[in-house]
């Protein structure tokens, strides 16, 4: 075979989509994004490993890794406590709301609700309101609980739920968006499954637990892990009810841990803050797929 009848070979040509100028103007500014979202992270941990001399001197590289900055800002202040307060809120308010939204997300799509279509509006017209318009109403509504903290059976003469593991952890287990998300994903479960249930005899309990649910785990995933990462960042709500040190969450911990600016030993704050922020980057990554999927098939489905 001559040389003239070989094939040619095809090289990068300016009609391949992946040198087309849009496409890569597109990658710069993501890269560029990419960067400029990443960099503080960056520069949160390289202090972490600093000395307070160092910090005094900016500079991006520390002179040695003190690992020790970790440890010690665990004995400054009681970090492994509010740890355990922000994981024992996190793992209640993702229970409680997977409980609470997806029963009510099934009611909305599969059972012949009458004014179900108004209810939806009612969910979705509530995903506009900030949280702080509802704020002083949740926590007068928290302080009046009957029969809690001190309260008569009118709410009136104690605390109610204020500084309890119940005001933390129920006012906030439940949203709008995680009740319209579960929705959409049992609207795209077809029909004709929970007809055969029934023709089997199984109960509207079963037809939900044992049918319907298995079958979304992309959409409890993604609500688990939006409610997890709003619980372990909850801020607001924590400092408004709550009083006492034994009560507070990881971020409103560390919140008090620099209140005063002139005493602020930074590599300890920023340790406990990487330390903080470990836990959402490995739950990120394990559950990234499934994530990426459920957010993937969230749609206006009628």
């Amino acid at each position: 075979m001559t040389s003239a009848t070989l094939p040619a070979v095809a090289g990068p040509s300016s009609k391949d989509p992946a040198f087309r100028p849009g496409r890569l103007l597109l990658y710069l500014v993501l890269s560029v994004g990419a960067v400029l979202m990443i960099t503080p992270f960056v520069w949160m941990v390289l202090t972490a490993f600093k000395s307070n001399a160092e910090i005094a001197q900016f500079g991006w590289l520390p002179g040695e890794l003190r690992w020790r900055n970790f440890v010690e800002a665990m004995q400054t202040a009681p970090f492994l406590r509010y740890f355990r307060n922000s994981l024992i809120i996190a793992v209640g308010e993702t229970v409680f709301t997977l409980a609470v939204c997806t029963t009510a997300g099934y009611a909305l799509a599969k059972l012949p609700l009458r004014g179900s279509k108004m209810l939806l509006n009612y969910f979705i017209v509530l995903l506009l309101v900030p949280f702080q318009i509802i704020l002083v109403p949740l926590f007068l509504i928290v302080k009046s609980i009957p029969l809690f903290g001190g309260n008569n059976i009118l709410g009136q003469g104690g605390i109610g739920w204020l500084n309890s593991w119940w005001g933390l952890i129920i006012p906030l287990g439940a949203a709008p968006l995680f009740t319209f998300l579960a929705r959409q994903f049992y609207v795209s479960v077809p029909n004709e499954l929970a007809q055969a249930a029934r023709v089997d005899g199984l109960g509207e309990f079963g037809i939900f637990w044992r049918i319907m649910t298995p079958l979304i785990k992309p959409a409890l995933i993604t609500i688990a892990v939006f409610q997890i990462e709003a619980a372990w960042n909850g801020f607001l709500w924590p400092l408004m009810i709550t009083t006492s040190d034994s009560m507070r969450p990881l971020q409103l911990g560390l919140a008090i841990f620099s209140q005063n600016p002139a005493e602020i030993e930074w590599p300890y704050l920023m340790a406990g803050t990487a330390l903080a922020t470990l836990p959402m980057i490995v739950l990120f990554v394990f559950a990234q797929k499934r994530f990426v999927e459920g957010m993937a098939n969230v749609g206006i489905k009628g």
